[in-house]
């Protein structure tokens, strides 16, 4: 891994801060300086740590709040798919890998990666031998069959648009409660085969079961959200401790072993601490004072000079598959007018969240729900000053606050009262401020409601607290347009009443799903990006959303962490920085 020198780092965070633009290259690579900690020899290919000087001691980690749930088949934030990438495992996973390598689908707790069959209908796995969860427990074909159909009986957000088309789901998402995936899923503990049967063949079903929310799990797990209270684990840590309004501790997984050192090698610190309560601003200064190694929040534009000027060996810049966007409740007024929607992506100024974000270093604006980069992105933008759906700009040139504000009238919708919903982090709320002013400007009586970043999540996703438009960042599970229209904007995503409803928009268009549908089946990867990019279109024009930025990811490290390793997916891979 290249190092990025200091000085290109300092004037790349000097410009972000002053929103100018980033020298050559500084959306895709970043590192530390290049001393002892940063250039010795990573691990040994074997995943082992065991014998290497930097074994041992205690990473410390710090966010502004805890992140929901423990429960790996419900939680949906990033922050904790970080953490439960080096806890939980899957029969198959992304691997510890750096760059695109990390992109591709590896064996975890299957012993490879097998080909379908069947036009693409039929998985067959087989289960590692040997394996054990954190308790002592054997890991058995059983706990697999049990996991699976816990995706749907607890309610997890993708039981839909991830496993929905494995045999028998239809009446598992009918009925969770008495989910057996009967005709979909079979396990032999003879020859531990595990089996899966799918309606139609889906050539993301592989990415779908990497995801921690097909993580295998003890078979006698309670059928409902763990809450606080953590699982067996499979990997090298398990919870020692965790208290949500303080922090969690991990400590060493005595039954984990090396099988894979793609999918799960061994960590080096051994112990994980992650302290809960400390807003961003104090994150970045206990960082750069020695008390933490890394932090979860973005950091606050008003230090990313004071970083790039004296702490730039301790700064990484990293691309994200992320965004930023403001979902617009479909079935509330006043968003359950298009004309409304429609009003606020044209005047959203995506310059204003770029700088607010961080500046152009590391953020671009975005006028479509699939980034640029992944298939079915479509090219140009409807909601700039001088275009629309069928007339599309090359790119986004600026708001058009006089076309926003002839919509809202023709909409009916003016002096009605928004609520904004934001989390009560800098960024978000300067985001959140800006936002309602906008809306305030197109004829809406606007206010801002900002909420802990462990609650806001699931508020905006449940119905019941009638939101109609809230700000949320999403990372892809994986890079594919699906992750963004299908995740997003899904009907089968649309859960009311439910936290675990990530379609926050409550969007369900028949013709849009059926496209995606039909990409979803595709194995012609040509074929899928052109009918994903004729679902993107649609959902354009009826702009259930507002996509806002596409963002790098700014990463503050302390000075005596090592061996810095980043994947596309998760980020910062706790289990193969050093402390010592």
């Amino acid at each position: 891994m290249g190092a990025w020198p200091s000085r290109a780092l300092a004037a790349g965070l000097l410009l972000a801060a002053a929103g100018g633009a980033a020298p050559a290259g500084a959306q895709d690579r970043g590192g530390a300086a290049a001393d002892a900690r940063h250039t010795d020899s990573g691990p040994a290919d074997n995943g082992q740590t065991l014998g290497s000087p930097h074994r041992g001691g205690t990473l410390r980690l710090t966010a502004s709040s805890s992140g929901g749930t423990l429960d790996p088949q419900l939680n949906y934030t990033s922050q904790y798919a970080q953490l439960f990438a080096v806890l939980y495992d899957g029969l198959v996973t992304f691997p510890k890998a750096e760059g695109p390598d990390g992109n591709a689908v590896v064996a975890d707790l299957a012993e490879a990666v097998p080909q379908p069959v069947d036009g693409g209908r039929t998985w067959r796995f087989v289960l590692r031998q040997g394996l054990r969860f954190s308790d002592g427990r054997a890991v058995t074909v059983a706990d697999v069959a049990a996991s699976m159909r816990r995706i749907f009986r607890v309610g997890s957000p993708t039981a839909g648009s991830f496993y929905g088309n494995i045999v028998g789901a239809d009446t598992c998402l009918r009925d969770p409660a008495h989910c057996t995936l009967r005709g979909g899923l079979e396990v032999d503990p003879a020859t531990r085969a595990v089996v899966f049967h799918l309606r139609d063949p889906d050539a993301e079903f592989l990415q779908k079961l990497a995801f921690p929310h097909a993580s295998i799990l003890p078979a006698d797990l309670p059928d409902h959200d763990l809450g606080n209270v953590p699982a067996p684990t499979t990997g090298p840590y398990r919870f020692a401790s965790y208290d949500p309004d303080r922090g969690a501790k991990l400590e060493r997984n005595p039954y984990f072993r090396v099988w894979s050192a793609d999918a799960q090698p061994d960590g080096y610190a051994d112990h994980i601490t992650y302290d809960f309560g400390l807003p961003d601003e104090a994150e970045v200064t206990a960082i750069e004072n020695g008390q933490y190694d890394w932090m979860f929040d973005n950091k606050p534009l008003d230090r990313l000079g004071e970083l790039g000027s004296r702490y730039a060996a301790q700064v990484h810049v990293r691309p994200l598959f992320g965004m930023y966007y403001a979902p617009m409740n479909v079935n509330l007024p006043p968003f359950d007018n298009r004309l409304a929607r429609q009003a606020v992506n044209y005047a959203m100024d995506r310059r204003a969240m770029v700088i607010l974000y961080g500046g152009t270093g590391v953020a671009a604006p975005l006028c479509t729900m699939v980034p640029n980069g992944i298939p079915g992105a479509i090219d140009g933008c409807s909601y700039t000053r001088g275009a629309d759906p069928d007339h599309r700009a090359a790119t986004w040139q600026a708001p058009d606050l006089d076309r926003a504000r002839a919509l809202v009238a023709q909409s009916g919708t003016r002096g009605q009262h928004v609520t904004l919903v934001v989390q009560n982090t800098a960024v978000d709320m300067s985001m959140g401020v800006y936002l309602r002013n906008m809306l305030q400007a197109i004829g809406y009586d606007a206010s801002v409601k900002p909420l802990a970043h462990s609650v806001q999540l699931g508020y905006i996703q449940n119905t019941a607290n009638k939101v109609q438009i809230s700000i949320s960042d999403w990372f892809a599970d994986y890079p594919s347009a699906s992750n963004f229209l299908d995740d997003l904007l899904g009907c089968e995503n649309f859960h009311p009443g439910s936290d675990n409803s990530i379609n926050i928009a409550g969007y369900c268009d028949r013709a849009a799903q059926a496209l995606m549908d039909r990409a979803k089946a595709a194995t012609d990867p040509a074929q899928a990006a052109d009918l994903w990019a004729q679902a993107n279109r649609a959902i354009d024009r009826d702009s259930p959303d507002v996509p806002m930025i596409r963002m790098n990811y700014i990463d503050l490290v302390s000075r005596r962490l090592g061996h810095y390793f980043y994947t596309n997916l998760y980020h910062l891979c706790f289990s193969r920085v050093w402390v010592q």
